[in-house]
This record gives C-alpha cells, structure tokens and sequence, in this order.
C-alpha cells in the first residue's frame, strides 16, 4: 500500500531562490560531511588524498555527498535545508522516490550544476518549474503549505517502487 503525502501537489512548485535558499544550507552540511569522510579516510591513505585526482577518494566523496541527499529524498522527501524551506521532493503520485530515481536526480543535478547552473535556470522557463534533475527523475519539488503557523508533520515514504 503506498502512503500518500496528498495535499501536496506539483501545482506548487517551489521557486528557484527557494530552492537555492535551502541548497545553501545543504551545502554546509555535506561540507561538514565531507570533511568528516576526509578524516575518516586519511589515516588509510596517508596524506595524498585529493579529490579529482584520486579517483578512488573521489568516489568515496562522491558516495559520501549522495548518501546525505539520498538517504535523505528517499527517508523523508527533503533534507535538512528542504525542511528549513519548506520544500518536498515527491514523484507524480505524492510520494517520495525510490532509490533510483534518487540517484538519477543526483547525478542530473551535478551536470546542472556542473553546466553553470543551466540546469537549475531551466525551471524559470519550464511550465511546471522543474529543473533538469526534475525532468530526469520525473520528481516535482513543491513548496508544504503551513499549517496552523507550523510545518506538517512528515509522513512515510511510500512502497518503495517508484524507481
């Protein structure tokens, strides 16, 4: 049975500088996290460890980066700044995606980013506001109505078979 988040609907899209408000606040948890995983990492590989030019490390942080952002789309539909935003990544049906679809999202996003924010200026000009990673993932990131002055509470992540 899937759980369903409704009434939240692809028709509130949350706004580009609400979503680079809450992309903002990750950033300085996977900072923190990915200074965490470079000192977990060093006593096993001595002092040359550089991203980018060990390809290894690289993956490692890389794996590091997506389990934050994965773990986090999959288990509640937003992250850390999402919620602080008031933002919530969900799938067609209302629900949160599966591990799939995460992944997706989070390598589409890195291209987004990657081609000078390209990806995230995009959903100015797309009809429901999504960005690339949104189009590749078939996900929506919608803005979570107050509720008597207070953010709802958080339901499950459905069944798990929107991948």
């Amino acid at each position: 049975m899937t759980k369903r988040t409704t009434p939240y609907r692809p028709s509130t899209p949350a706004g580009l500088l609400r979503r680079i408000l809450a992309l903002s606040y990750d950033g300085v948890i996977v900072f923190a996290l990915l200074l965490l995983a470079g000192l977990v990492a060093l006593p096993f590989s001595g002092a040359e460890m550089r991203a980018g030019r060990n390809p290894l490390f690289t993956l490692y942080l890389l794996a590091v980066w997506f389990a934050y952002f994965g773990w986090s789309w999959r288990r509640l539909g937003m992250t850390l700044g999402m919620r602080a935003w008031r933002i919530r990544l969900v799938t067609p049906d209302g629900v949160t995606p599966g591990w799939g679809r995460c992944l997706l999202r989070f390598t589409t996003a890195l291209l987004s980013g990657a081609a000078l924010g390209a990806g995230y200026l995009w959903s100015l000009f797309e009809r429901q506001g999504r960005s690339w990673h949104d189009l590749a993932s078939d996900t929506h990131l919608i803005v979570i109505p107050k509720v008597s002055g207070r953010t709802p509470q958080i339901q499950g992540r459905g069944n798990g078979k929107n991948n």
